[in-house]
C-alpha cells in the first residue's frame, strides 16, 4: 500500500485502501462489500467506508443495487473490449498532443518513471506472477508521465481513469498466466519513441501496447474456461 501523510483524512484513508485491494483483486469480481465485515477487516467506520464505497461507483469500480448492496463491478471479455477501445481513443490523441506540447522537464520525467520502473520489473519472477502493489504504481507513473504534457485535464483524468480500470484485467492475467513471462522492452520502444518526438511511431507503440493487454487477457479467460471445463 502507498504510504498515507499525517494530513490524510480517514475517508481518504478508506478509499485508498479499499480501492488498492479491488484494484489488485483481493476483493473479486461480483463480490460483495458488506460493510460490517469491511469494518472488521480495514478497522474504519461505516461513515468513511460508504464514502469510499460511492466513490468507487463513481469510477466504475464498483456496482451498488438498492436489493443487493454494493459488489465488485465484474469482468468480461466484453468489458475489457470497450475499455480497451477507449483507451485507444483518448490515449493515443493525448500522446500525441504531449509529444506537441512537452517540454524538456517532461521528458526527464518519463525517463525517470521508466528507470523506476525497469528497476522493479528486473526483480519480477519468470512466469505466473501477482503484480504487487509497487510495481503497479511505478507501471501507472510510467504511462501518465508518457501523456503528462496533454494540456487537457479531462483527458488526462479520463484516460488514467481508464488505465486504472483495466488494471484489474492485467491483475487477472497474471494470476492466471501458464507461460514464462518475457521481459520485453515494450517501454523502452515506448520511451525512446516519445523522447526524440517521434510522434507517429509512439502512437503505433502505445496502440499495440495497448492492445496487448486485450490479448494476454482473452489468454487468461481462455485458460480459465479450460480449468473449470
Amino acid at each position: 500500500m502507498q504510504e498515507m501523510s499525517a494530513n490524510t483524512t480517514v475517508s481518504e484513508q478508506a478509499f485508498q485502501a479499499l480501492r488498492h485491494d479491488v484494484l489488485s483483486g483481493r476483493h473479486a469480481p461480483e463480490c460483495k462489500l458488506k460493510l460490517d465485515a469491511l469494518q472488521n477487516l480495514y478497522g474504519f467506520s461505516s461513515s468513511p467506508l460508504r464514502e469510499a464505497l460511492n466513490r468507487l461507483v463513481q469510477e466504475g469500480l464498483v456496482k451498488a443495487d438498492e436489493r443487493r448492496g454494493f459488489r465488485v463491478t465484474p469482468i468480461s471479455p466484453a468489458d475489457l473490449s470497450d475499455i480497451t477501445k477507449m483507451r485507444l481513443m483518448l490515449d493515443i490523441p493525448a500522446l500525441t498532443d504531449a509529444i506537441r506540447a512537452g517540454d524538456d522537464a517532461w521528458e526527464a520525467h518519463i525517463v525517470a518513471a521508466f528507470h523506476r520502473l525497469e528497476k522493479i520489473e528486473s526483480r519480477l519472477p519468470q512466469g505466473p506472477v501477482t503484480l504487487d502493489f509497487e510495481w503497479s504504481q511505478r507501471h501507472r507513473d510510467f504511462h501518465f508521465s508518457l501523456i503528462a504534457a496533454c494540456p487537457s485535464e479531462r483527458q488526462l483524468a479520463w484516460s488514467m481513469s481508464l488505465f486504472d480500470q483495466a488494471e484489474r484485467y492485467r491483475h487477472f492475467a497474471a494470476r492466471n498466466r501458464t507461460v514464462s513471462k518475457k521481459k520485453d522492452s515494450e517501454h523502452r520502444a515506448l520511451m525512446n519513441a516519445v523522447v526524440r518526438r517521434d510522434a507517429k511511431t509512439a502512437a503505433l507503440l502505445l496502440s499495440e501496447h495497448i492492445a496487448s493487454t486485450q490479448t494476454n487477457v482473452m489468454a487468461a479467460f481462455k485458460q480459465q474456461a479450460k480449468q473449470r471445463g
